[in-house]
């Protein structure tokens, strides 16, 4: 039996990574762009592009369930190339309303095409200072917070929309990303993870793994990841 997968996010630094991972494994992929021009470049790799923007709920709806998937992954993100300073404030407003949004019609689409497990990006360096190395069972910085206040309430949002919803929600709280198609070459803070790390956890978790929250980042900063490491076998140093 052919095995199916919808990559939500395709075209960006993780989806590019992860995708031939996925095909490699016997998954036929069929990844979502919104741009008609990354669609050639997805065809490419060997993935079935399907343009869609994930606001448009009924499209999104439309295109999963043509797509017949039996996981799908959820790698959407919104945010400036190399973390560019000047654009950050706009940028963490758009990849707030992606976790919230975007993540709703992402999940409303993936019941509605019968998936059965559903995988989505988090991240891990939001927790609120304490006894180090931070457990997935720690609390996240308050919704006060003057600066990460509203991407706090939306990984919230995201992490309760997955756990919820009637399929196997896997939450990949993953760490600062560097690498390939990041804008960095080498970590840019403590507990941060490299693109390949990060595509192989998520290759692992569309096949293993209970549902749940999972820590993924490298050793240094703080974060524990022998959660991700007993159940995927999760290796931070990963690379092709």
């Amino acid at each position: 039996m052919t095995k199916r997968i919808f990559l939500a996010g395709a075209s960006g630094a993780i989806g590019r990574r992860l995708a031939p991972l996925l095909l490699q494994d016997g998954w036929q992929v069929v990844g979502s762009t919104r741009s008609h021009e990354k669609a050639a470049g997805l065809r490419a790799l060997g993935v079935e592009p399907a343009v869609v923007d994930v606001y448009d709920a009924e499209a999104l709806r439309n295109a999963v369930a043509a797509a017949k998937p039996d996981v799908v992954i959820h790698q959407l993100t919104d945010l400036p190339y190399g973390l560019e300073a000047a654009q950050m404030a706009e940028g963490l407003k758009r990849n707030a309303r992606l976790r919230d949004e975007g993540t709703r019609n992402l999940v409303a689409a993936a019941v509605f095409a019968g998936a059965r497990r559903l995988i989505a990006q988090s991240i891990s360096f939001i927790y609120a200072e304490g006894t180090t190395p931070r457990r997935e069972s720690d609390p996240l910085l308050p919704l006060t917070h003057p600066a990460y206040g509203e991407t706090v309430a939306a990984v919230l949002s995201l992490e309760h929309q997955v756990l919820v919803a009637p399929l196997e929600g896997l939450v990949l709280r993953y760490g600062l990303f560097y690498g390939p198609g990041t804008g960095f070459d080498n970590p840019i803070a403590p507990g941060s993870l490299h693109v390949d790390a990060a595509a192989q956890v998520a290759r692992l978790a569309a096949t293993t793994g209970a549902p749940g929250i999972y820590n993924a980042a490298e050793n240094e900063g703080g974060v524990d990841s022998s959660k991700a490491i007993a159940a995927f076998s999760f290796d931070p140093s990963w690379r092709p």
